[in-house]
């Protein structure tokens, strides 16, 4: 029982966002505290959601290797919930690390375009440093070491380079910190596809 209650369970919030991941222990608590309700999809892609008592009485039809089972009564384990009382997005900076400015430009020279693998990339400033060009989201981009080097120390309109898309600060998404190669329940994808689009940065 206690590898079931140690399972994985993906947390959605009131408008049926993913934003989290918890126990099935920590699921059930929540559940029973009325604090959240399971949610469950059919073949047809039609979700319900069931309260505590409903989910008790639904876990009758429930595989048998998915019951949690006490003395007093069975329980199917719940994979996907949704809370009841939050229905925002966590708040969270995204780090200012190299990983990430390499996520956030695909890895792909912010000058001619191609994409690099990240060996054959550089960090460059905009405005060099010492121009007084600060080393922020707004200022560093992806270069291939052909464009740097013909940039060198100017600007990109001195070197008569462009930049193929003004670099800016990403915003946090859902899952940022979930790793898509997680090994997650089918019952996931919907909402995994759903959010996948969201997925800007992974962390650094």
């Amino acid at each position: 029982m206690s590898l079931l209650l140690n399972q994985q369970v993906l947390v959605l919030n009131r408008l049926w966002q993913a934003v989290n991941i918890c126990s099935v222990r920590r699921a059930l608590t929540l559940l029973f505290q009325g604090h959240a309700q399971v949610v469950l999809g059919d073949d047809d892609g039609v979700f319900q959601t069931f309260g505590f008592r409903e989910w008790q009485d639904c876990s009758r039809q429930g595989p048998a290797h998915e019951l949690i089972q006490s003395v007093s009564f069975k329980i199917r384990v719940p994979r996907v919930i949704m809370l009841l009382v939050f229905d925002r997005l966590p708040k969270k900076e995204v780090k200012f690390t190299r990983h990430n400015i390499f996520e956030r430009d695909r890895d792909t020279c912010q000058y001619c375009g191609l994409v690099f693998a990240r060996k054959d990339l550089n960090l460059d400033h905009i405005i060099p440093r010492d121009r007084g060009g600060p080393t922020t989201w707004e200022n560093i981009v992806c270069s291939c070491i052909p464009c740097n080097t013909r940039k060198s120390n100017r600007t990109p309109a001195e070197a008569g380079l462009r930049l193929i898309r003004k670099p800016k600060r990403p915003k946090w998404r859902p899952f940022v910190q979930v790793s898509f190669a997680l090994d997650y329940h089918d019952s996931w994808k919907h909402f995994l596809d759903l959010a996948y689009w969201n997925v800007e940065l992974g962390e650094g």
